[in-house]
């Protein structure tokens, strides 16, 4: 094996700067692209940290998304049971993939996403009514950045948004590294379970809403629908909330590229730069070989998984680095940040990449243009983060104005 220092996964987020890589992380890039990790069982797989190399293992049909290979990586041995008992179109190559996949892509087109921005921004609006109705302080995360993708997918998908506590609690929990199997189990049974009983009362009772489009088709078992409704419904609120206050917790120590926001020809690219500084996936993107590779002069043999690290992989300084700008690990609103992958590459890229887009610009443009005098109601190194989550975020932001 390397003699390249083995680095474990999960790794620790004990760092002086909350809204960076754990270092683990960044120290095994700085070693190579590629390096040893381990797993929490003891198990082993490839560390995949340079931009070129993770790009290749997202794209490259010789590295398998499919959860059920017995060599795919998994934090823990209880996850893996779950995920290929009911794998999500995330989790299955082609043709599974491409025909699930496919049931719910222009949903998500940026052309059905742009007729939604009214909308949304109406959405925004209203939250920041309630939150801001009782002078403050508040808290962002509870009253604005959680409540506006929550209620964005929620009417996408046909789920009632009263029923946004439970649903919000078993993502927290199935998103967890650190929870236990059996709890673990319950959240995933319980939106399963919550998604399919949705999903036959839309038979009798349609509306004009994905859940009601997929029950019509005579393609998919409810089992498929549910697993599919989980996906959007988790991944549709926990990614982008966590965004919005990250976002916000980052643009409130740097003022003056806050200030950016206010032009709306710079929220876009403004976006962009966040989204690869903060990508919120920080213990990297799972994948078995099936056939030898060389990948950054490392030979990853047949089924030996993989990490492909976004959150190194988006702090390239070859890519991202300018001369005469801040550098990799610093906000820079004005940066060209396109070319990032924190909604990963290929395709299994995020199917909802259009509408977070789309919220971040309204929901950051909007907060920023309101409150011109938001700041933190706490130091900021009393700010909680979540680090033992598969999706990194704060619990809290308390903010006043």
């Amino acid at each position: 094996m390397s003699t390249v220092p083995v680095t474990p996964i999960p790794a620790r987020h004990d760092t002086a700067c909350p809204f960076a890589p754990p270092p683990a992380y960044t120290e095994a890039a700085s070693t190579g692209p590629v390096s040893r990790a381990e797993l929490p069982d003891g198990g082993h797989c490839w560390l995949v940290t340079g931009y070129q190399e993770v790009r290749t293992v997202l794209s490259d049909r010789r590295f398998s998304a499919d959860a059920r290979r017995p060599d795919f990586p998994f934090l823990n041995e209880g996850r893996r049971e779950l995920v290929a008992a009911n794998p999500s179109f995330l989790r299955l190559d082609d043709p599974e993939h491409a025909r699930l996949r496919r049931m719910v892509t222009g949903e998500f087109l940026v052309k059905r996403v742009e007729e939604l921005r009214p909308g949304i921004q109406q959405i925004v609006d209203e939250a920041l009514d309630r939150m801001t109705a009782g002078g403050g302080p508040a808290d962002l995360v509870a009253g604005f950045a959680l409540p506006v993708p929550s209620l964005v997918i929620c009417l996408l998908l046909g789920v009632p948004y009263e029923d946004r506590e439970a649903f919000q609690a078993n993502s927290r929990l199935l998103l967890t590294t650190e929870g236990d199997n059996d709890g673990v189990a319950r959240a995933q049974d319980e939106l399963l379970g919550y998604l399919a009983r949705l999903a036959e009362r839309k038979r009798s009772e349609p509306g004009e809403d994905i859940l009601s489009r997929l029950v019509r088709r005579e393609d998919l078992t409810v089992r498929e629908i549910a697993s599919t409704g989980v996906l959007l419904l988790v991944a549709g609120h926990e990614t982008t909330a966590n965004m919005i206050a990250l976002s916000t917790a980052l643009l409130l120590r740097h003022p003056e590229q806050a200030a950016r926001l206010a032009d709306p020809a710079a929220v876009p690219g403004a976006v962009e730069e966040l989204l690869r500084l903060l990508t919120i996936v920080h213990t990297g993107v799972p994948r078995v070989a099936v056939e030898d590779v060389e990948l950054g002069g490392t030979l990853v043999r047949a089924g030996e998984g993989v990490m492909a690290m976004l959150s190194t992989a988006n702090r390239d300084g070859g890519l991202f680095g300018a001369e005469g700008r801040r550098g990799v690990d610093e906000v820079d609103l004005d940066r060209e940040a396109r070319r990032h992958l924190a909604f990963g590459f290929g395709v299994h890229q995020c199917l909802g990449q259009p509408l977070a887009r789309a919220e971040l610009q309204i929901a950051l443009a909007t907060l920023f243009r309101r409150l011109p005098g938001l700041r933190l109601a706490v130091p900021e190194e009393e700010l909680d983060f979540r680090s033992e989550t598969l999706i990194y975020g704060l619990r809290s932001l308390p903010v006043a104005w």
